[in-house]
């Protein structure tokens, strides 16, 4: 599934730092990609759900490959990774992808992130783009919508109505930070799958100004937007 994208339209999908389709209205699916269909559809989840415990996943993964989309670090292996939905620590409290651990993305996406972390790395060596989420089977983005606890009015602004599909679903979002020479994130000031203003790129000078962000906080989320860009 290669597409020629514009360069900013997949550049604006790439900036989301610690927080999951909050900076983003995750919905807007690209007009191209509405023929194909996403990842882990319903349809692959009932097979999925017919096969032996254990198998799913490997499965899934295999399907991710044939459907085009590539590991990162098999493009740059300086990127890290660490898939939140594959732990405990994110806003749904368990494990929504089994053994699923690599980040897998369009070929297009993973090397534009590859060109951002070249960028890292010159602005300041020895530190690296640390990956949260990546493509997301739409059996999973079900999940996601079902536990969120939001009025259904805004419920979209946080994650992606499953009926409409997420960009995440086809590999071309990411959620992401930056990480230390020693695999640290970086203080950008919430946690993930924080869904609060102080993740609103809007409410920065406002919240500085008010003593609940620091300097160094927006400094780190400027550093991953300009390398983002």
């Amino acid at each position: 599934m290669q597409r020629n994208y514009p360069r900013n339209f997949i550049k604006r999908k790439l900036i989301l730092f610690t927080v999951a389709c909050t900076l983003f209205n995750c919905s807007e699916q690209p007009q191209e990609e509405q023929a194909n269909p996403p990842i882990g559809g319903q349809q692959q989840l009932e097979q999925q759900q017919e096969q032996e415990p254990g198998d799913e996943y490997g499965v899934l993964e295999s399907r991710l490959v044939a459907a085009g989309l590539v590991d990162i670090q098999s493009v740059d292996s300086m990127v890290l990774v660490d898939l939140k939905y594959s732990t405990t620590d994110n806003f749904v409290g368990v494990d929504v992808y089994g053994e699923l651990e690599s980040c897998y993305l369009q070929p297009e996406v993973a090397d534009m992130l590859s060109q951002a972390q070249q960028e890292l790395s010159r602005e300041l060596p020895g530190h690296k783009l640390l990956l949260y989420d990546c493509v997301r089977p739409l059996s999973v983005q079900q999940i996601l919508w079902d536990t969120l606890q939001k009025p259904e009015d805004i419920k979209h602004l946080y994650v992606a109505n499953p009926q409409e599909g997420s960009i995440h679903n086809y590999g071309s979002a990411v959620d992401l930070t930056i990480a230390d020479p020693q695999g640290q994130p970086l203080d950008m000031g919430t946690g993930y799958d924080f869904f609060g203003e102080l993740a609103y790129p809007t409410k920065e000078q406002e919240l500085l100004a008010s003593g609940m962000l620091t300097h160094e906080q927006v400094a780190n989320r400027e550093l991953l937007r300009a390398v983002m860009s």
